[in-house]
């Protein structure tokens, strides 16, 4: 009876040296994974810095060379007009170094019902152009009468950090109109 005894505790004694064996193989292998799978997600983490690094140079230097493409996506008469989707591809301002080719639609009256325009023109010369940089991107504004007697001022919100941008067409007889879209190389 001694005898099974201690080959119980020695068979026993071996199990269980074999399974800690089998656990400690089995830690070791998972904690390669875990250190593969964060030396993975830490390269992800720094491709997509630096995707985004290039895409706010790239908006930068789009602003900064004055040769780019407003497509808007939505548009709303402030303050508080309805939001409408322009679902139009031929809807763009195209801005260049001292013009500007607009094509969008703008609500005009001075009381309800305002009805809606296009604006359909190729303007040669601007005033008042001036880029600033902001913390999210950039301040673009200008104005042109767009051969009317009334002046019309293109203010641009361009997020470079974000992506998108707002413009805001307003003018001293009619309610100011907000768009908002993407900014495209020409």
């Amino acid at each position: 009876m001694k005898r099974f005894s201690i080959i119980s505790l020695a068979l026993l004694a071996l199990l269980v040296v074999g399974v800690t064996i089998s656990l400690d193989a089995q830690g070791d292998e998972q904690a390669s994974k875990n250190a593969t799978r964060t030396a993975q997600q830490e390269a992800r983490q720094q491709r997509r810095a630096e995707r985004l690094a290039n895409y706010e140079k790239y908006v930068d230097s789009l602003v900064l060379s004055h040769n780019y493409r407003f497509v808007p996506q939505t548009m709303q008469q402030l303050p508080a007009g309805m939001m409408r989707n322009l679902m139009n591809p031929e809807y763009e301002i195209i801005v260049w170094t001292h013009g500007a080719d607009v094509c969008i639609p703008f609500l005009k009256g001075y009381t309800p019902p305002y009805y809606p325009v296009v604006f359909n023109y190729v303007v040669s010369n601007v005033t008042g152009y001036v880029a600033e940089q902001t913390n999210d991107g950039w301040h673009v504004t200008f104005s042109s009468t767009l051969f009317s007697s009334t002046d019309y001022t293109f203010t641009f919100e361009i997020y470079s950090r974000y992506g998108g941008a707002t413009l805001t067409i307003s003018s001293p007889f009619y309610n100011s109109v907000q768009y908002t879209g993407n900014l495209f190389a020409i």
